[in-house]
């Protein structure tokens, strides 16, 4: 390709409304426009580079058994409602009625449309284990979009969906996607790693994110140092202590305690003059069944997604001020578990504790020397908090660290939740009709772009890995009007096509500076220079973009060597 003919408008100033180093060095480079909130156009490097994905995506699906499809990007909204997600979804699921008043929806996900086909085309046993992919837009109304693709509205993904007659098969692929995942995210030249995630939205009893390590991702991972336990933070576990249960013959007497307009947790133990590990808070949550009042050690967070998990419940959201007014008979700040007449559950943490102080649910008013069972009792105890540093490995015990990390893929095992609620049933070998065992895999096409280079840029733009860079090689010739250097820059190009490289030759007449910017900035990984003193000496340089210093090969013979040089980057990502 050369430069002068193709469409590659980069920009020196970084954009204001960039917040994040891909958004902002995609926009400089060229490979994204904004359209509107949360909608990108692709532009040709951008387009490039996203196809690359595409295409490692598509041979380690095929290499896995994946079978590829695509399907419609608007959806019934019957389907959607026989699933049970029409409501649960909630707004970012874009809602619409055609020309005949018919309610749809644009496609976020793919669950229930996959769903219908397997419903209506398999019905024996015979016929599985089937695994369906595409690649395809998807549109998710996000509320606040941000952060370029890496959180738009519109964006590209892969979705795959497998369908097992039993739990073992269900396995298998589960197991086969997660090793097509693994040599994806390597092949792409990511550091990465996989990690037990909570399964949100889509559903099924367990899942893996695929998170590129950065320090600007959005996801907080955690891991062990002793052994390979990882996982976001929402779904880390928690070990339980060992600690023994208290001994009601320590138990002092439940006294009342005025503490007047203390209500947080840092003002209420100044005042009593206690630690924060000795008061327990007690938040109300509003969930499917109504208000539930949580107890969290006054040092912990409540993990939401746990709470929602040990729940089994839809939605759980914190109850306004006036509904724990409610609940509780008290204020804001001033709840406690003691006499409340809602359902309470407690966290892990509060099983071992005495004589602690809780809301008196009364205004101005704590109670000091609350115990389980002589004062309230929990009708359930589970992990409810986020893992925090100092805790131990939930596997091994050992030390845990923490770090950020970028979701590109999510595999989860599904179940029988779509099955069930769509019927899509078969005939197993002794002729019983029984729902097909699924899961389901994503990978998000445009986000595995953004997060190389989240991963990977420096002070001067993208030092993209090869398997994604929109172009291997770029040729600088750096005197446009002197034959020799064009002469030898175009037999170098010529040379590099025919051995199937991708290379991009910086035809344009422009200054030398010009050049080496654009290509910095554009992180194409090798760059050959041709100038006019090289020439003399019957040299070309060669620079890697991720290396500081360059090095000079023969003219003759340059192309080899270069395709060497672009062999060995391939090489070094195995």
């Amino acid at each position: 390709m050369r430069y002068s003919s193709y469409f590659i408008p980069t920009q020196k100033e970084v954009p204001a409304d960039a917040e994040i180093i891909s958004h902002q060095l995609m926009v400089r480079a060229g490979m994204i426009r904004k359209l509107t909130s949360g909608i990108y156009t692709y532009l040709p490097v951008g387009l490039r580079s996203i196809r690359k994905v595409e295409n490692i995506v598509r041979e380690e699906m095929n290499r896995a058994g994946a079978i590829e499809v695509l399907m419609p990007a608007v959806q019934p909204a019957e389907l959607w409602q026989e699933s049970g997600r029409w409501e649960y979804y909630g707004r970012e699921l874009l809602r619409f009625k055609d020309r005949h008043d018919r309610d749809a929806c644009m496609g976020p996900t793919h669950e229930e449309v996959i769903t219908d086909l397997v419903r209506k085309e398999i019905h024996s046993y015979k016929q599985m284990p089937i695994n369906l992919y595409q690649i395809q837009t998807k549109f998710r109304d996000e509320i606040r979009p941000r952060f370029g693709i890496m959180r738009g509205r519109e964006f590209i993904m892969k979705d795959a969906y497998s369908f097992d007659v039993d739990e073992a098969g269900a396995n298998r692929s589960y197991e086969a996607m997660y090793e097509a995942y693994d040599r994806i995210f390597q092949r792409c030249g990511l550091k990465f790693r996989a990690v037990e995630a909570d399964s949100g939205t889509i559903g099924g009893s367990y899942s893996h994110e695929f998170m590129v390590l950065a320090e600007s991702g959005e996801d907080r991972i955690v891991n062990c140092t002793a052994c390979d336990y990882a996982a976001n933070l929402e779904r880390a576990e928690v070990k339980e202590e060992d600690a023994s249960l208290p001994d009601a013959n320590d138990f002092e007497p439940l006294a009342r305690e005025d503490t007047p307009d203390r209500r947080t947790i840092e003002e209420v133990t100044a005042f009593l003059n206690i630690g924060s590990e000795q008061l327990v808070k007690t938040l109300v949550y509003m969930v499917d069944e109504g208000p539930v009042a949580v107890l969290i050690r006054g040092d912990h967070e409540l993990n939401d997604a746990k709470l929602k998990n040990a729940l089994d419940a839809q939605t759980v959201e914190m109850a306004s001020e006036r509904l724990v007014e409610e609940a509780t008979g008290a204020p804001l700040g001033f709840a406690g578990p003691v006499g409340l007449k809602i359902k309470v559950v407690a966290d892990n943490a509060v099983k071992s504790m005495e004589n602690f102080v809780v809301g008196g649910n009364e205004k101005d008013l704590h109670l000091r020397n609350v115990n389980l069972g002589r004062d309230f009792k929990p009708s359930l105890f589970d992990d409810l908090r986020t893992i925090a540093p100092g805790d131990a490995c939930p596997r091994c015990g050992g030390p845990i660290a923490f770090g950020r990390g970028i979701e590109v893929g999510h595999v989860f095992k599904l179940g029988v939740k779509y099955s069930e609620a769509m019927k899509a049933v078969f005939l197993n070998e002794q002729g019983k009709e029984i729902p097909t065992i699924m899961g389901c895999y994503g990978i998000g096409i445009g986000r595995t772009v953004a997060a190389a280079i989240e991963q990977n840029h420096d002070k001067d733009g993208i030092v993209f890995p090869i398997p994604v860079a929109p172009f291997e090689v770029t040729i600088l010739p750096l005197q446009m009007h002197n034959e020799p250097v064009v002469e030898a820059a175009s037999g170098i190009y010529g040379d590099l096509m025919d051995m199937g490289i991708d290379v991009l030759l910086d035809d344009r007449d422009e200054r030398a500076g010009i050049k080496f910017k654009d290509a910095d900035l554009l992180g194409i990984p090798v760059r050959i220079t041709v100038g006019s003193r090289g020439l003399k000496n019957g040299e070309v340089e060669v620079k890697l973009r991720s290396e500081p210093d360059s090095f000079t090969v023969p003219l003759e013979g340059a192309a080899a060597a270069i395709s060497d040089t672009v062999k060995g980057l391939y090489d070094s990502l195995k």
